[in-house]
């Protein structure tokens, strides 16, 4: 999923079991990328798409994905939506180099606009399933990868603590103290307006984990954003309501929730309301959100302020 992989785990847990649950860790990203991933040819969700939507025989993990998928739409009022493929290809984003035969003649120049109806066709629960929009998963599909690897790691573990993170995606359980009065899981949120290719330098702010752990996803235009054919500025996060990217006034947003596919859900959701609509959004959902404007601002709501241990340029 384009991701480098960490698993931090204490100590004191013996090294055989910490190979084991690197080894379930890193199964589980294989077999949901291979289920889900539209920058690998040989994926499930990509050969539906070259047979025109239709999966006869789809897995527990891809009909798993599409129904997450479509809760979220549905949840987030449609700021969610996974049938913006055709829109990011339009705006130049095509991992796979060739085309399959199939998709060749596909139109390159205007939008095929998703439909209010659900995002798959099916008979029963059970059976070939049919996609009418093509589908990207996405952030979600490494958020449903980070559960359910975490749903490995919790049975290896025996519930001992672990950190684990996927190209700045985090799902934590327990806390890493040694003591009462150690800190729990603290995590940096990056400076989006600091050059890719720069790696991780200063934190914004650090953030730290309540008892629970719980999953801290961001949505940002640090690193996927590209020129587009017409020779403008873009970047992945697409408004399906119009089909360019949107986030207007806004260059990250993170999330802290209990599981990593909803963080990531509410983390696009809220950067697509943009800087006038994200506090608002975000504070009507009870959410844990930090947000960086185009300014260089960053902005948080109160649930959030409560989680956070440190902010650049504060004084205690």
């Amino acid at each position: 999923m384009g991701s480098p992989l960490r698993l931090q785990v204490p100590l004191s847990i013996p090294s055989r079991v910490v190979e084991r649950a690197w080894r379930q860790a890193l199964d589980e990203f294989e077999a949901s990328e291979q289920a889900l991933s539209r920058f690998r040819e040989t994926s499930e969700i990509h050969q539906a798409r070259i047979a025109g939507g239709r999966s006869d025989t789809p897995s527990r993990r891809l009909v798993a994905a599409i129904s997450a998928a479509d809760r979220a739409r549905r949840v987030t009022d449609g700021r969610f939506e996974p049938r913006v493929l055709g829109d990011l290809e339009r705006l130049g984003s095509a991992p796979i180099a060739v085309a399959p035969p199939a998709l060749r003649a596909a139109p390159t120049v205007g939008r095929l606009v998703p439909t209010v109806g659900r995002l798959v066709r099916r008979e029963g629960r059970t059976g070939p399933i049919d996609l009418p929009v093509p589908i990207d998963f996405g952030g979600i599909g490494k958020g449903l990868a980070l559960r359910w690897a975490a749903r490995r790691l919790e049975d290896v573990l025996g519930g001992s603590a672990y950190l684990l993170e996927a190209g700045g995606d985090i799902v934590a359980a327990g806390s890493p103290a040694r003591r009462a009065d150690d800190p729990g899981w603290r995590i940096g949120i990056e400076d989006p307006r600091l050059p890719a290719s720069r790696g991780v330098e200063g934190p914004l702010a650090v953030i730290e984990l309540p008892d629970g752990g719980g999953a801290v996803a961001t949505s940002s235009v640090r690193r996927a954003r590209w020129q587009s054919p017409d020779g403008r500025a873009v970047h992945h996060l697409i408004d399906p309501a119009t089909g360019e990217p949107g986030g207007a006034g806004l260059l990250a947003v993170t999330v802290h929730a209990p599981d990593p596919a909803w963080s990531e859900v509410w983390s696009k959701a809220l950067f697509l309301e943009g800087a006038r609509g994200i506090a608002a959004r975000a504070r009507s959902q009870g959410l844990a959100a930090w947000w960086v404007t185009a300014a260089g601002m960053l902005e948080m709501t109160a649930a959030a302020r409560a989680r956070t241990v440190w902010v650049a340029g504060e004084t205690a």
